[in-house]
Order: structure tokens, then sequence, then C-alpha cells
């Protein structure tokens, strides 16, 4: 019977103490990390991605049980089926957006328990880019969510604001809403979100190097170092070298 109790146990069944305590380590659980306090089950992405998919029928509620976890898989796992559940296409025209409306609602409510950098880089552009761009026509004013992400106290739903735009990059070239919340986001003090804003925008580079070198001519004595490598990771030697030195 695939239902909540045995999908906890058939993750718990696969998790080792070699793993687990790798994870403590590799996601800074340590007293004043990012990730302190943590607990890991010590499975592999690939098994809970295997989970994942079996149970994708699973219901919303028991996958936002899940996502109330204190198990870092656990949570992973709840975000994975509600990837799953949004990228299906079973259903007629209007169950599905019910249904992506449904899923997108449920992780917004929930970016508490989305708490570190794997759980956010999954998912994020996976439903909430996808569905902002599914109904940019209907509603205007809907990425307005993402700017007040971008403002927000908490490390992770800032990584969600930027994260989310590598949907509207990659599948519909655009790279107005990445600019501006990478504009927002110049200033902040965690490096976690300085990655994320460079990798954002070395992904604009790939696509218009023009888009990219002219926010990092405006920017580049705002910017953090970190944010600056990131963001010129692919460039040739001599253009690095350039940025590097300015």
């Amino acid at each position: 019977m695939l239902s909540l109790s045995n999908l906890k146990k058939e993750l718990r069944a696969s998790g080792t103490k070699e793993r687990a305590k790798s994870a403590e380590w590799f996601f800074k659980t340590a007293p004043g990390q990012y990730g302190h306090g943590d607990v890991f089950l010590g499975l592999t992405v690939p098994k809970q991605r295997e989970v994942a998919k079996k149970y994708i029928d699973l219901s919303l509620d028991d996958v936002e049980k899940l996502l109330h976890s204190k198990e870092h898989e656990f949570r992973l796992t709840a975000l994975l089926i509600l990837v799953y559940k949004y990228k299906s296409k079973t259903g007629n025209p209007a169950s599905l957006k019910l249904r992506r409306t449904q899923i997108y609602k449920v992780y917004l409510r929930n970016t508490k328990w989305i708490n570190n950098w794997d759980l956010v880089d999954c998912t994020a552009s996976n439903i909430v880019g996808e569905y902002l761009a599914s109904s940019a026509k209907a509603s205007a004013g809907q990425r307005k969510i993402l700017y007040k992400l971008a403002k927000s106290k908490n490390l992770w739903e800032k990584r969600i604001a930027i994260i989310s735009t590598l949907y509207f990059i990659v599948k519909e070239n655009k790279f107005k809403t990445t600019l501006e919340i990478a504009e927002i986001l110049l200033k902040d003090e965690h490096d976690l979100i300085h990655k994320a804003v460079g990798w954002m925008l070395r992904e604009i580079g790939k696509r218009d190097l023009k888009a990219e070198e002219k926010f990092l001519n405006k920017h580049i004595h705002k910017m953090p170092k970190t944010m600056l490598r990131y963001a010129i990771e692919k460039f040739p030697e001599e253009k690095r070298k350039y940025y590097l030195k300015k």
C-alpha cells in the first residue's frame, strides 16, 4: 500500500549512518552554520527520486505532512513529489490548472520547511518559476511574489526568489525579472545568495553575453567577489581576468 507511513519506512530503510554523517558536514549543520539542527538519514538523491516517483499519487495533504518533517530527506522527497505532480500531464486542462495552482500554493505557504539550498534548487524553478511563467498572461502582477521573497529576511526565501527565475531564463529566454532580483540581492551578506545570483547571471550570459556584461559593468563595484566569480566562471580567461581586476 502506497501510504505515507510506508513511504517513510522505505526511506528510513535506505539510509546509512556513513552517508548521514557526510551529509551533516556537507550541509553545514554545526551550531552557527546555515543548516544547524538539520537531521539526515543518509540517502542518495537518486533513491529519493525513485521513491518520489513511486508515491506520486500521495495526497497533497500527506505530502504537506511529509514536508513538515525534521528529516532532511523526508522534506526533499516531499518536494520532489510536488515537482512530479506538477509536471504530470494526467487530467483535463481544468484539472491540470487546478492541481498546479494547489501545488504552487502549498509550496509558497511552506517556505519555512524549504530550508536548505538543495531543497530550493531542485524545486523552485520547476514549480514557482513555471507556474508564474504559465500564469503571466492571466495576471501580469503575479511575479511580484518573487520581489517580495527577494526582500525577505529569510535566507531561503531569497534563494527561492532568484532560483525561480531560472525557468524564465532557460525556457523563455527572458532575463528582466532575474536581473531586477539580482539587483535587489546585490548587497546581501550571505554567500549562498552570492552564489545563486552569480549562477543565474552565468546562465543569462550563456544565452546573451551582452546582457550579462551590461549588468556586470553597471554593478561590478558593488558585487561580492563570490557572486562575480560565479557569474564569470565560463568567460574566456582574459575576460575573466579583466573583470576580476576591475
